[in-house]
């Protein structure tokens, strides 16, 4: 029987990754391109409106033209280059995931996790060793709980004081005379003059 072998098969992750790399510097330039054509077409435009002579507003206008026109056709070859670059990519995925799954099975260990009777008495093993664990630990943390739910904060140290308190009266104060005098002035600003 003939194995038919496709080109797929030959093809290297290097050489995909080679390929995206000069498409994504082919990109880079177009993009620097499309820049400088925006930077053109700007100057021609300002140059346009300066200019006081009607012929001459006339070929600034076409000169404008002309780089909208270059940066229509670099903007669709970008995007030409975007989408063969993310279907390179794709490619690129699937060739990382050959290699994986191909690795993958050689390394697996199928004659382990082919005794179903010995692996179900060791993963019942390890939920019980799990379960204790976690018995532990939620002890643990009722405890912290309890001993934390019985501690009264010192008052001396986190309450509010005379002094605190006439602080925060002096803050609450400031901030009303400032709310006051941000009203006046709106208030003040949209009055009718009066004549």
């Amino acid at each position: 029987m003939l194995f038919f072998r496709s080109k797929y098969d030959k093809l290297t992750r290097e050489q995909v990754v080679e390929a995206i790399c000069t498409l994504e510097g082919e990109l880079g330039g177009i993009e620097e391109e499309l820049s400088a054509k925006q930077k053109q077409a700007d100057e021609f435009l300002a140059k346009g409106r300066a200019e006081s002579n009607r012929e001459i507003k006339l070929f600034y206008a076409k000169r404008v033209n002309a780089v909208r026109a270059e940066r229509e056709q670099s903007v669709r070859r970008a995007m030409y280059l975007m989408y063969n670059i993310q279907l390179l990519n794709k490619l690129k995925a699937a060739i990382d995931d050959n290699r994986f799954f191909r690795n993958a099975g050689k390394v697996s260990l199928g004659n382990l996790l082919s005794d179903q009777r010995g692996l179900a008495k060791f993963l019942n093993k390890t939920l019980g060793t799990r379960v204790a664990a976690e018995d532990v630990l939620t002890s643990a943390d009722e405890t912290f709980r309890s001993v934390e739910e019985a501690y009264d904060p010192n008052a001396a140290i986190y309450g509010k004081n005379e002094s605190d308190d006439e602080l925060l009266a002096m803050f609450e104060a400031e901030e009303a005379v400032a709310q006051e005098d941000e009203m006046r002035g709106e208030t003040a600003g949209s009055a009718p003059e009066v004549k």
